[in-house]
């Protein structure tokens, strides 16, 4: 294991919620909480303000809502919440080449390999830098773990949250980590640490004194092993670059099940719609597409076909995903529904009308020529006004929608830069109210950047978490 603390661990500060906050002048210093809001709906994050009454990720939303009645529930904004995360990884892979993402709003950091740190004080002053430099760029704050492995490394940021730094000292390990319980460990989850518990394992320390044989007993021969190396402070695993991308997807969970096979059908063609755009936003095309369904006992069944070659055309996809549907019985209910595409590249089919006529071809179909006349288009559906997404109206501007229902939509006119905005109520069919792309995070980088370096040679040293 390395003899000093150059590995780095950021982990952003309620991500999800301090962006809405940052965003939305009206929300801030206030409780927020993004994820799903329907009845079967989770929190995604909770703002710290709403923590303190108990909320928390994977909540349920309804148990959320009971808790904290006044908090602003928000749909999330991925797309929003990725551009942030595109500027935060820009600045970690300006420190290193080895930059490890585990989420929009985590990673690990190699700080020896790009030469940005190689010993204690170093390391220190790298990661004080990064922190101002995040706030400078994003508005935002992170909290960031220095030590000489990534476990120790992420265990230093979850003390330092929030907006803080810790770095374990090489040779403190082992007294750092003794008294901590047992879910400290990665891989230790709650099946293994009610496990641990029913033997008298409460501690990391007792971790180690139970003994290499003991845990391989208990826990079988990987998990044991690789626990008790963990339990005396010894992880070699190294930062590994960002990994290549595997599959693209989208699913959606409703939140009353889904009876109508028509509607079914229906949804499995918007969500390969969906996924269509996120695969050419990311500039790829795949040859596998994947559906998944959860029916109403909760029991999950995927459907796979492979394409002869990668493409990223929306007809092909939805074909294809349509196919897979039709071997799957949704009888009783579906409550859940994915379209995925794998087996990645960044080329496409050219002859895309070939390789569906060939699919059909292979499967035994005659191809004929259509006379079926073209259907009339369907009147547009009632707009949907998701909670918390953007807005522009052609009189008052850029707003987000704060409520919708009864056929009204009630939007705050406000934007990053602005001081809470006035609230007013539309028609949700309203033709001067539309849709917008979100703004970016347009700061005063001076003001922002002094602010930060102040307060982070304070808390580099110490951590606020």
């Amino acid at each position: 294991m390395r003899t000093a603390p150059t590995i780095l661990h950021l982990d952003m500060d309620a991500f999800f919620a301090s962006a809405e906050q940052a965003s939305k002048p009206s929300l801030r210093g206030k409780a927020v909480v993004v994820g799903g809001l329907g009845p079967r709906g989770v929190v995604a994050t909770a703002s710290y303000e709403a923590r303190i009454f108990g909320v928390h990720s994977a909540l349920p939303m309804a148990q959320a809502r009971r808790l904290a009645p006044n908090a602003a529930y928000l749909v999330p904004r991925f797309a929003f919440y990725r551009s942030i995360s595109d500027q935060v990884m820009e600045l970690l892979r300006a420190l290193s080449p080895l930059v490890e993402p585990l989420s929009l709003d985590e990673a690990f950091v190699d700080l020896e390999a790009g030469g940005a740190a190689w010993d204690e004080a170093s390391a220190r002053l790298a990661g004080v830098k990064l922190r101002a430099d995040i706030r400078a760029v994003t508005g935002l704050t992170g909290s960031v773990g220095l030590a000489a492995s990534k476990m120790l490394a992420k265990i230093a940021s979850e003390q330092a949250k929030p907006d803080g730094l810790v770095l374990i000292k090489p040779g403190t390990e082992r007294a750092l980590l003794g008294p901590m319980p047992v879910r400290t460990l990665p891989g230790v989850g709650p099946a293994t640490g009610d496990h641990l518990r029913r033997v008298g394992i409460h501690t990391v320390e007792e971790i180690a004194e139970a003994g290499e044989d003991e845990l391989v007993r208990l826990l079988g021969k990987a998990h044991g092993h690789s626990l008790y190396a963990m339990a005396l402070a010894l992880d070699e695993r190294p930062v590994v670059a960002e990994r290549e991308t595997k599959s693209v997807s989208v699913e959606d969970t409703y939140d009353v099940d889904i009876h109508d096979r028509v509607r079914v059908g229906t949804e499995v063609q918007r969500l390969a719609e969906r996924c269509v755009r996120r695969l050419r936003e990311a500039g790829l095309s795949g040859r596998t597409i994947v559906l998944k369904v959860r029916r109403f006992d909760f029991s999950t069944l995927t459907r796979s076909e492979t394409l002869r070659g990668p493409t990223d055309d929306p007809g092909v996809v939805r074909e294809a995903a349509a196919r897979l549907l039709e071997s799957v019985d949704t009888t009783g209910g579906v409550r859940l529904l994915g379209v995925g595409v794998s087996g990645l590249a960044d080329y496409t089919q050219e002859d895309l009308f070939a390789q569906v006529a060939g699919e059909r071809m292979d499967s035994g179909a005659v191809e004929e020529a259509d006379d079926t006349p073209v259907e009339a288009p369907k009147a547009p559906a009632e707009r949907r006004w998701p909670s918390g997404h953007d807005v522009r109206h052609t009189v008052y501007g850029h707003g987000w929608v704060q409520g919708s229902g009864l056929g009204r939509v009630t939007v705050r006119f406000e934007t990053p830069d602005s001081g809470p905005g006035r609230v007013r109520t539309f028609r949700i069919e309203d033709p001067d109210l539309e849709p917008a792309e979100p703004l970016p995070l347009v700061r005063a980088r001076s003001e922002a950047g002094e602010a930060q370096v102040g307060g982070a040679s304070v808390s580099g040293a110490t951590g606020s978490g």
